[in-house]
């Protein structure tokens, strides 16, 4: 099995686009990970997160505003030979994201991008109070690197 860099953006962008949630990488003051399930909406090079305004990942990110997104899409079981284990893989793909973390105070931008996590899940019409936008915190990951493959490609689809 074959795992194979994924260098077209359109692919990269569908990938991200396919995943109803990414895990969020942090590194907390002792240099552990802590990463945790989230919803998230992608506009270009950013990813929008929400989240509530305490917590231990808002601690982290304001002492340490940077972040790795992954998101993966597919998960078949593919093999070569049947009645082999070391020949089983799990097909999928993956993208990873790396980049700065930035909290999102503006109201207006605050609204546009809860606006855009809300599209990712549905296309209906929705409202959304004053009181609502003030009680979130939004943030903004700024890609600096991006990186995919695909896992588990057997050497005919290559």
């Amino acid at each position: 099995m074959k795992t194979i860099q994924i260098t077209d953006r359109a692919v990269i962008d569908d990938i991200i686009d396919r995943c109803p949630y990414c895990m969020l990488g942090l590194t907390d003051g002792e240099g552990l990970p802590y990463v945790l399930p989230m919803n998230f909406a992608r506009e270009g090079d950013h990813v929008y997160l929400h989240s509530g305004n305490e917590g231990k990942k808002v601690e982290l990110l304001e002492a340490e505003p940077v972040a790795c997104l992954t998101f993966c899409d597919g998960a078949e079981l593919v093999w070569m030979h049947r009645e082999m284990a070391c020949s089983y893989s799990m097909k999928s793909r993956s993208v990873i994201v790396r980049g700065k973390v930035s909290a999102i105070t503006d109201p207006d931008e605050k609204r546009r991008a809860l606006m855009l996590l809300m599209r990712h899940f549905t296309r209906e019409e929705l409202r959304m109070s004053d009181v609502a936008v003030r009680g979130v915190r939004v943030w903004r990951v700024e890609a600096a690197e991006i990186t995919a493959r695909s896992f588990g490609n057997r050497p005919s689809e290559l």
